[in-house]
């Protein structure tokens, strides 16, 4: 459904001198006789570890229909109390149209000055609104909603508030807009509904990286509402109007449920306000049913996953899960690196012990040989074990992360400078007889390191920086034509993508480990998608099942599984050329 916009004005009449008037206030935004009135209380907040001596402002509207009994919805709307909100929430809760819902209305933080007469206050509204990561909803979740939560009205009645994110709606004007908007996409758990009014999607704080993201991310359950005029902002960050066209277009292509209103006015919250009443009921329409996308038009995304297939827990516990490899009949071996075991996990769903002793390992490859080789960082070796678990060293002197075994046998093996190296990261070959070849040297930090399906390419991830590189392998097994190949995307709270494991499937697809998720490229270095994973960051990641068509990945205690329509290529299976990429 598509709210209709309100009609453009005719002439040659200045917009801004008529805008007022172009956008009057419905009844749903004005007090109405007979409509109870709910109680609206302000409170300071100046404890805030997130944002660190700055001093808060929020008020909390509850409905007159409010009973302690059920936990209610919660709206957080940003820059305080914005579009007449608690009027048109006396309205529309009145009249069933939105559920029972408690309003949290917060202003952007201030660090005051010491003395105001010689200095300026720290004003955190760009800080806090523009950026993207997680620091504000983290700061809403932990900080501002459970202390209304504490809170007791003047009657007696306790807040109790909901806690399912199809329950919340967040929303904001300007920067309050990209604020909301951002929050929900680091937390969809907890806010599903998003009302933006010209929304700051520019480059003041990399607000124009989202229309990309938002096209490359697997979709979240998010219902967006989006208002611009024709008149907004264009200056030095960027053309408002224009960007939150992008947004609706970006979100319309990824399948999310997205509306809007576009309209003529300036940078001014008059058309906002003036439709808010209808967002709102957009917004709840269909509540407590979950809110639904369509499916996404992005190719990759569609080629690879499987419809209502999603993430599960292969194994938990672990102080630190790390380098998984795979083996027929597609058993997926993961070790933790912490205490030093190495785990089995079978294609009929059993966990066992592979390795019962001691023993650090970072990475792990299967070779032809049938043995699995892991790579010792904190012993410098590279260990051989063999199917019932005994090892032996077969290279020693490499204080290796990461190891890959082609399909002649030879390893691959990345060393980063941690541990017992202090110099550069090294790139080594090991020759099947032990021999040791140094390859290549001076990537920051060599992480991840994997082999393209037809053997031909080595991949191999800085983990401080947004790079993977591409080497072409000589016929001897020696590296060439070294190139910055992959370009991955990294938060905005790092300096990095902070990539480490590494695969390929059959296609010719690279799934990369990285902060954001897993990052899927093509073969020509494009980022085509990305997929998060439950807990945040991955380390790491391999192709089992019994068709190599499951993708495990280890994030920090657990780790997780999915299937795939996409099929892993194995390094130390035969090599088969993909089809070459579009380009």
């Amino acid at each position: 459904m598509k709210i209709p916009c309100l009609s453009f004005l005719l002439g040659c009449v200045a917009v801004a001198a008529v805008a007022a008037a172009e956008y009057p206030l419905g009844p749903d935004s004005q007090p109405q006789p007979g409509v109870p009135k709910g109680t609206v209380l302000k409170f300071t907040l100046d404890h805030s570890k997130i944002f660190p001596g700055t001093v808060h402002t929020y008020w909390v509207y509850v409905p007159a229909e409010y009973t302690p009994d059920r936990p209610a919805c919660v709206y957080v709307g940003q820059d305080g109390i914005g579009f007449n909100a608690p009027t048109v929430f006396d309205n529309l809760i009145f009249k069933k149209e939105m559920p029972v819902t408690v309003g949290v209305f917060i202003t952007p933080g201030v660090v005051p000055a010491a003395d105001t007469n010689t200095a300026l206050a720290r004003y955190n509204r760009s800080y806090e609104y523009d950026g993207l990561g997680d620091n504000y909803s983290q700061f809403l979740l932990q900080e501002v909603l459970p202390l209304v939560e504490q809170l007791t009205l003047p009657d007696g009645r306790a807040v109790h508030l909901s806690h399912s994110g199809n329950d919340r709606a967040i929303g904001g004007a300007s920067s309050g807009a990209i604020c909301a908007f951002t929050a929900a996409w680091e937390r969809p758990d907890a806010f599903t509904r998003v009302f933006s009014a010209i929304g700051t999607y520019v480059d003041l704080r990399g607000g124009s990286r989202y229309p990309t993201l938002i096209r490359k991310y697997e979709p979240k359950p998010l219902r967006v509402f989006l208002q611009d005029g024709t008149n907004d902002n264009n200056k030095y960050g960027g053309d408002w109007w224009m960007a939150n066209q992008t947004m609706e277009r970006a979100l319309t292509f990824a399948g999310y449920e997205v509306n809007h209103v576009w309209g003529e006015d300036t940078h001014s919250g008059r058309h906002g306000t003036a439709i808010f009443p209808d967002a709102m009921r957009w917004l709840w329409k269909d509540w407590p049913q979950p809110v639904k996308g369509s499916p996404t038009k992005n190719d990759t995304l569609a080629a690879i996953l499987i419809p209502g297939e999603n993430w599960s827990v292969a194994g938990e516990g672990y102080q630190s899960a790390a380098g998984p490899a795979a083996y027929l009949p597609g058993d997926v071996f993961f070790n933790d690196s912490v205490r030093g075991k190495i785990y089995r996990k079978a294609t009929d769903g059993t966990l066992t012990e592979f390795v019962t002793e001691s023993k650090p390992a970072n990475g792990e490859t299967f070779a032809p040989d049938g043995r699995l080789y892991a790579t010792s960082s904190g012993t410098a070796q590279v260990l051989a074990y063999e199917i019932n678990g005994t090892s032996t060293v077969f290279a020693e002197g490499i204080a290796g992360n990461d190891i890959v075994a082609a399909h002649n046998a030879n390893l691959y093996v990345t060393e980063p400078p941690t541990g017992t190296n202090t110099g550069p990261s090294n790139i080594w070959l090991i020759r099947t007889t032990g021999e040791k070849v140094l390859v290549d040297q001076g990537i920051k930090y060599a992480s991840g390191v994997t082999l393209s399906p037809d053997q031909s390419l080595l991949y191999v991830s800085d983990a401080r920086s947004h790079w993977v590189y591409s080497f072409t392998i000589r016929r001897d097994g020696t590296l060439a034509d070294k190139q910055r190949y992959c370009w991955l995307h990294e938060p905005d709270t790092e300096d990095d993508a902070g990539a480490g494991g590494m695969r390929t499937d059959r296609d010719g697809r690279l799934y990369v480990a990285t902060r954001l998720g897993i990052q899927v490229c093509d073969q020509a270095g494009r980022v085509q998608c990305i997929l998060p994973v439950p807990n945040g960051r991955v380390t790491n990641l391999v192709f089992g099942g019994e068709n190599f068509d499951t993708l495990f990945a280890t994030c920090g205690d657990k780790v997780y599984m999915r299937k795939l329509k996409a099929t892993g290529a194995n390094g130390w299976d035969r090599p088969n050329k993909p089809a070459p990429p579009k380009l």
